[in-house]
């Protein structure tokens, strides 16, 4: 078997010991040098793990953790830009500038922008017949004010 295929074994062989390994990886350290002296090297590695022992924490430990968290959170509230870190204040601005920035986006497609008209003149609006007709009944109000024609009141009678 060749050294590559072994060293993802290795660390089994070193965990559960040299005699649990499976019997390709047992003949393999048996006659190579090299992962014989990897497996050792690690086995001595395991074996100062198990002797540490974590530092104890100071008495004080959690109670000055806890006084410095309360200082770091009374600190955040400070400056006119605290407001940022709330999320649901972020989420709700951000949706509200993306409405009005779709409504203004709306208000331009629908006049068309002034990079598609010619010469920057804006285009021309069509007026159609009944404004048109509204006009010019506008303009001449008194001219049919005196026209007996379209007064109910005189009905021929023949």
């Amino acid at each position: 078997m060749k050294c590559g295929k072994i060293r993802e074994e290795l660390m089994e062989a070193v965990l559960s010991g040299p005699e649990l390994a499976t019997p390709a990886v047992q003949e393999h350290l048996a006659s190579c040098a090299a992962c014989a002296e990897e497996v050792a090297s690690l086995r001595q590695t395991m074996e100062l793990l198990d002797e540490w022992q974590s530092p104890e924490p100071s008495p004080y430990f959690s109670a000055r953790l806890r006084a410095r968290m309360r200082e770091e959170h009374a600190q955040q509230g400070v400056g006119w830009l605290a407001w940022l870190r709330r999320p649901a204040v972020v989420t709700a601005a951000a949706a509200l500038m993306a409405v009005g920035l779709g409504m203004l986006g709306g208000v331009r497609w629908k006049a068309g922008s002034p990079a598609t008209w010619a010469n920057n003149n804006p285009p021309v609006v069509t007026i159609g017949a009944a404004v048109t007709d509204l006009q010019y009944l506008d303009n001449h109000a008194d001219l049919f004010a005196n026209f007996d024609a379209l007064d109910d009141d005189q009905t021929e009678t023949n």
